[in-house]
């Protein structure tokens, strides 16, 4: 991404979750493909966000056919959905220290 574009999150995003990817973007200098880790990232945290409010409204036990009580699937969805964010900040690397816009360097990889 050029520092001279202004990043614009994906419409389909929450807009928390669009205010923080814009806040990524503009404070890191990210390639094409970390653009799109970070979307998926993104989207993983609104998939996890979505399904801890459905556990919310339903409870973390729901019936099953026969009456008994189970585990509400989307506390899997929750879980899985929180692997893969953690998965994705962890390769999108933004744990440094981002550098003043000045010395922004263009890849993300050179920050290391």
């Amino acid at each position: 991404m050029k520092s001279s574009e202004k990043p614009v999150a994906p419409a389909h995003l929450r807009p928390a979750t669009g205010e923080w990817w814009q806040s990524v973007c503009a404070r890191w200098a990210l390639e094409p493909h970390h653009v799109k880790l970070l979307t998926l990232a993104a989207e993983a945290w609104d998939r996890s966000n979505e399904a801890r409010e459905q556990i919310e409204v339903d409870g973390l036990m729901v019936p099953t056919k026969a009456g008994g009580p189970r585990l509400h699937p989307c506390v899997k969805v929750k879980e899985q959905a929180e692997i893969a964010f953690a998965r994705l900040l962890r390769e999108l690397d933004l744990d440094l220290e981002a550098p003043p816009a000045a010395k922004r360097p263009a890849p993300l990889r050179s920050l290391r």
